[in-house]
């Protein structure tokens, strides 16, 4: 669990996914194949006001993780608003950093090229909404790397700290843990699984305890060693 503060922002952000229908409870089938009992849908952050406190919630992260960075990458597509939201968020706070993104097909005619927005150079922060098997964040490893950048760190807004697979076949770490140890990245997330999990048991009402016990029955099953 993070500390004090931290946990604060994560148990607020956990609330406000709620609140916007983001994070749901059911029986959803995701990437891995697996049937999750909650499920994480970025792209329900869809008006102006979400995305803005979407953006505030990156930014205060980051803020109190004191990480260093030169600019932020927003890969192709959720990527893209935002990193394009959390630059904002954060210069209106007085961190002014450049921001770029991809496209995923190269454009032939005005400028040309794949990238657009700043030139990518120094500490790249890739910005992105979760990390399912790490896959989109080599994708951008290579885009900074080719453009001759350094790939610094990711920022997602939630961890689901579960095993990877790779081959259709499970593994013992996560896709948080894979960037960290072997991509060598930090990586942040404004929430985790575990934030879920206190959030649930924290409810004075008792009204979620029946998804709690899916949630912990789904951890033990398929939780990141």
């Amino acid at each position: 669990m993070a500390e004090k503060g931290g946990e604060d922002l994560a148990q607020r952000f956990v609330q406000f996914a709620l609140d916007s229908g983001v994070l749901r409870f059911g029986e959803f089938k995701i990437k891995s194949g697996r049937i999750s009992p909650y499920f994480f849908n970025a792209g329900l952050f869809d008006d102006g006001l979400k995305l803005a406190r979407l953006a505030e919630f990156y930014a205060e992260r980051l803020l109190e993780s004191g990480l260093e960075f030169d600019m932020i990458f927003g890969p192709a597509y959720k990527g893209i608003p935002l990193g394009a939201t959390v630059a904002a968020e954060l210069a209106r706070r007085g961190r002014n950093v450049p921001f770029a993104y991809n496209r995923k097909e190269a454009k032939a005619h005005g400028e040309g090229g794949s990238l657009v927005g700043a030139p990518l150079k120094g500490r790249v922060l890739i910005v992105d909404d979760v990390m399912s098997a790490g896959t989109a964040v080599r994708e951008s490893i290579a885009i900074i790397e080719a453009a001759g950048a350094t790939p610094h760190a990711v920022a997602i807004a939630l961890d689901r700290q579960e095993k990877a697979t790779e081959n259709g076949v499970d593994v013992d770490h996560s896709a948080v843990q894979y960037v960290r140890n072997q991509l060598g990245l930090q990586v942040m997330a404004i929430a985790t699984l575990g934030d879920l999990l206190h959030y649930l048991s924290g409810r004075p009402d008792n009204s979620l305890d029946t998804h709690r016990e899916g949630v912990l029955a789904y951890r033990a099953r398929y939780g990141a060693v």
